[in-house]
């Protein structure tokens, strides 16, 4: 990844760095190459490289030019070259000594008659016809793909590429077979009025000309430093044990991921080290299958007909089983190898937060802290609550003691009732009462 700021602006003139497009991380233009030998002195001038790398489109496309001026160019430069009848603006991406190296990885010599020369620095009318017939690139795809369709061409514009001077464009298509375009060429020549180039490409070469950020992470390795495309098929998948699963191991492009390739190496010399012809091997419960073999631990690891159980073997008893199985002879148990560790396993939980099992200390603090200050509030309510009951009792007492104290007469009653009540209460209940008649009998005699 480059730093953000050195986009180029239409004075020719970076914005962010100043290092005039050649900062080491590349991000000023794409498919950059770090030269290396920018600091190696010059021992003859005469055995210089005369030749410089130009990028066009952000080094969507890159090509050679002998610099016959002899005028001395930067990396970062903008310069015209040779185009078909006319001119281009490109950006010098490499220079030096380093191009040779470039120019022998493409098969380019550099005394070829045919190469192309550079004209001039550009100039600022330069940079302006290009940005004009620039800005015609995304109508001109839109129409291309109209009459691409119209025409019933089974083919799909990818892209198209303006010369600097609007003379040539250069359509790039994908299709699956042949196409006969020449109609089309006809249709595209007088629709815009340009010299027309068709350039079939592949899908990953579309995806290194889009870009796009891939699985990983980062940028597509096919629009940042990879050149040169090698076949991938499902067999590099296999060999480092992954799951055939075409969605996850499919790139932008629709095809299989480049990375497959890279490891791949180191898987094959590991497997070396393991037996051949012992995808199947006989013990007394029967036919014990191969499922995969692991380079890290050296196992394989083999199934039995009876259970989905996976049992690791170690390749020292792999060999001895299937030698045993050339004399006929089938072993009771495959003994396989106790993988387990010594890590604990963690419990699981009980609930599961619908966030997952991601543990919010932030929230559980304060909640925490909530329930905390909302208990010491309850207590305070109950001792408040207390101390007032005992307040309310304290002063009813005084209030009856008061009335007690401001009511003598009553308190002399009180006492006198007391003193005239008898003391055994029971002995009132055991003598019978009077007949009712001798009662009133005595009664009006009395009052005779």
């Amino acid at each position: 990844m480059g730093c953000t700021g050195c986009s180029t602006t239409t004075g020719g003139k970076p914005n962010g760095c100043k290092s005039n497009g050649g900062c080491s991380s590349g991000g000023c233009n794409r498919m950059n190459a770090y030269d290396w030998l920018r600091n190696l002195p010059i021992a003859d001038m005469d055995s210089v490289c005369k030749v410089i790398e130009v990028s066009f489109s952000q080094g969507t496309r890159k090509d050679f030019f002998r610099n016959t001026s002899l005028q001395p160019f930067e990396k970062g430069d903008l310069i015209a070259v040779e185009g078909v009848s006319g001119f281009d603006v490109g950006e010098v991406s490499l220079t030096g000594e380093i191009v040779r190296l470039q120019m022998k990885k493409r098969n380019v010599k550099e005394d070829n008659p045919e190469m192309k020369k550079v004209l001039r620095r550009a100039s600022d009318r330069d940079i302006e016809i290009r940005n004009q017939n620039k800005e015609r690139e995304p109508e001109a795809v839109i129409r291309s793909r109209a009459i691409a369709r119209q025409l019933k061409l089974d083919m799909k514009i990818s892209q198209v590429e303006m010369q600097a001077d609007g003379r040539k464009a250069t359509f790039f298509y994908i299709a699956d077979g042949r196409v006969d375009f020449r109609e089309l060429i006809k249709v595209y020549a007088g629709e815009f009025r340009v010299k027309v180039e068709m350039r079939q490409i592949g899908a990953r070469q579309e995806a290194g000309k889009v870009g796009g950020i891939g699985s990983c992470g980062r940028e597509l390795c096919c629009s940042t430093w990879l050149t040169d495309f090698k076949s991938v098929n499902t067999a590099a998948a296999r060999y480092q044990n992954l799951s055939i699963n075409q969605t996850k191991l499919s790139g932008q492009c629709g095809r299989l991921k480049c990375c497959l390739n890279y490891e791949l190496d180191t898987y094959l010399d590991a497997l070396q080290h393991f037996p051949d012809n012992c995808d199947v091997i006989q013990v007394a419960k029967g036919n014990a299958f191969l499922i995969k073999k692991d380079i890290f631990k050296n196992l394989m690891w083999y199934t039995l007909p009876d259970s989905n159980k996976q049992y690791p073997l170690s390749i020292e008893r792999v060999q001895k089983i299937k030698t045993l199985n050339q004399q006929g002879i089938k072993p009771e148990e495959l003994e396989p190898v106790d993988v387990t560790t010594s890590k604990s396993v963690e419990k699981e939980p009980e609930t599961v937060e619908l966030v997952g099992q991601i543990s919010l200390r932030t929230l559980e603090k304060a909640e925490r802290k909530k329930k905390q200050q909302q208990q010491q509030k309850n207590k305070n309510q109950d001792t408040r609550n207390k101390s007032q009951g005992g307040q309310q009792r304290k002063q009813q007492g005084n209030q009856q003691q008061g009335q007690q104290q401001n009511n003598p007469d009553r308190n002399l009653s009180d006492r006198q009732a007391g003193q005239q009540k008898p003391s055994n209460p029971n002995r009132n209940q055991q003598r019978p009462n009077p007949p009712a008649g001798r009662a009133g009998n005595s009664n009006q005699g009395k009052e005779k």
